[in-house]
């Protein structure tokens, strides 16, 4: 979440910067133009216009690339992995919103059964849109990790605080020694 919204202030910052050098750049043309039907002004060097006319445009599309393009990229990829993982038994949505539980798997089809009557649908593995099945074990799989740490947590405070009367004990004994002395 704090990366996306670094990028949108990212994104703002080299915006509000492509404008300033495009009206610099427009500065700088009116200034060319005046010079050039003058002739007394001599031409700038090839390098710094290239870089003052291009920069920001190379600078905007690789802004695009890592905040559109790349984003649905993988987006594609993980839908294509989903619809070539599909299992029989998986209860999947179709992009028109059918739902229905996987009966037969084929190449590029997939027959689903759907409704209280069991009605049977083919439809192209591209058409499925969500595998409700593997979500809910991706879930499960999540609470698992999370619970397993918090029983970590849970162990390594239960050895901190054995730890802690461990040593309260020994203060006590050093301390009554003493005292007896």
């Amino acid at each position: 979440m704090k990366f996306k919204k670094l990028i949108v202030s990212l994104t703002a910052a080299f915006t509000a910067a492509a404008a300033a050098s495009l009206s610099a750049m427009s500065a700088f043309a009116e200034d060319a133009t005046e010079a050039a039907s003058t002739a007394s002004s001599s031409a700038p060097s090839g390098g710094s216009a290239f870089l003052q006319l291009f920069l920001p445009l190379i600078i905007m599309f690789v802004l695009l690339y890592f905040i559109a393009i790349k984003p649905q990229k993988k987006k594609e990829k993980e839908l294509k992995e989903m619809q070539d993982n599909l299992q029989v038994g998986d209860e999947v949505i179709t992009g028109g919103g059918i739902v229905g539980i996987v009966v037969r798997k084929g190449d590029d089809t997939v027959v689903i059964e759907t409704g209280g009557e069991r009605h049977k649908l083919r439809i192209k593995n591209w058409a499925i849109t969500e595998n409700v099945t593997a979500l809910e074990r991706i879930k499960e799989i999540k609470a698992a990790a999370a619970s397993k740490k918090s029983e970590d947590a849970g162990v390594a405070s239960a050895k901190l605080a054995d730890d802690d009367d461990v040593s309260e004990k020994k203060s006590k004994k050093k301390n009554k020694s003493s005292d007896e002395e």
